[in-house]
């Protein structure tokens, strides 16, 4: 599974680890997460969000 990371403040999201405090499991694809997550770290919507190459 791709890694994602914030253009805003460069939170990395880690799909083997989820966003537990968000109520995101771990194992769960950055495509499945919900349109309404938002960045941990700065608030920001997923449409900030890229593939980390």
């Amino acid at each position: 599974m791709d890694k994602y990371i914030c253009n805003v403040c460069g939170y990395v999201y880690d799909p083997e680890v989820g966003d537990p405090d968000a109520g995101i499991e771990p194992g769960t694809p950055f495509e499945d997460i919900p349109e309404d997550w938002v960045c941990p770290l700065c608030g920001v919507s997923k449409e900030n969000f890229e593939i980390v190459k």
